[in-house]
Formats: C-alpha cells, structure tokens, sequence
C-alpha cells in the first residue's frame, strides 16, 4: 500500500457517530503511521473524493447503510471512475446478508467486513486488513477471500 515513512491514508465512512468513535480510538490504539479521514455519510464521501484536488486514501472503509448514499450507490460510483482504480475498498458493515456480500463483490469492493462488537475484535481485524497482501486482493478476486474474518 504505502512505504513505512508514508503514514497510511485511511477514509472511514459510517453515519453511526459511536462507530466513528470506536473505529478512530482503535486505529489509534494500533499505533501505527496514519491519516484518519471521516465522513458521516456517502454523499459527503463523494462530494470531497469527487473534487479533483481531494487526496485519495489507500484504503476506504464503506459502511453500507447510510443516509444520503449509501455504502452500495457509493462503491459503484467510484469503481466506475478511473481515477479510484488503485483505492482500496473494505465494505465495514453490521450486515452478514448473502446478497450484500454478492452485490459489493460483484460491484468491486476487495473486502468484506462484518463490523465487530467487541474492541479487541476490532484492532484484530483492523490490523489484519492492514497486513494483508493488497496485490493479491486487487488482482485476483476470489470469493473464498472476501469475507474477512478473525
């Protein structure tokens, strides 16, 4: 994704405040070289990633359920923008429906997240995410690798 000296760009979008909280203090706790961007909804998400001086994370965690845009409306958008091809999409959501999970992988995203209750249960996840091999998630999609679980 990114060299060590490079903090990470990380994008969070999620319309649930306790979420945001919860996502933030656990990057944090990790301690590992980052930039934290949240957005409350996917229609925020994609006015600021829309705008041609927006910095582009490499990794995007989407929510699926939000107000505005959410998580689904907003993975097309990107995937059909050129610009986004080498951004990073984990779906974080609280759904573990089947048809969820077929439609973001069908529309493109590399991961799929059932979101953690638990705090340990997060940085676990997080950290995995984050020591995954990339290039494999981008270049071979596989639907036995999508749902990512610890």
């Amino acid at each position: 994704m990114t060299n060590n000296l490079t903090p990470l760009q990380i994008f969070l979008a999620d319309d649930d405040e306790d979420d945001r909280i919860f996502f933030s203090e656990a990057i944090e706790d990790i301690r590992m070289k980052n930039k934290l961007t949240l957005f409350n909804n996917g229609k925020d998400l994609m006015d600021y990633l829309l705008d041609s001086d927006a910095s582009l994370p490499d990794i995007l965690f989407l929510d699926l359920n939000m107000p505005y845009k959410n998580g689904l409306e907003c993975l097309k958008e990107i995937r059909a923008d050129n610009r986004f091809k080498d951004v990073s999409i984990a779906i974080y959501s609280t759904s573990s429906s089947e048809e969820d999970i077929e439609n973001t992988f069908i529309e493109g995203a590399n991961i799929y997240i059932k979101k953690p209750n638990d705090f340990s249960e997060l940085k676990k996840v997080i950290k995995g995410v984050f020591q995954m091999n990339w290039q494999f998630h981008i270049s071979g999609l596989n639907k036995e690798t999508f749902f990512f679980s610890i």
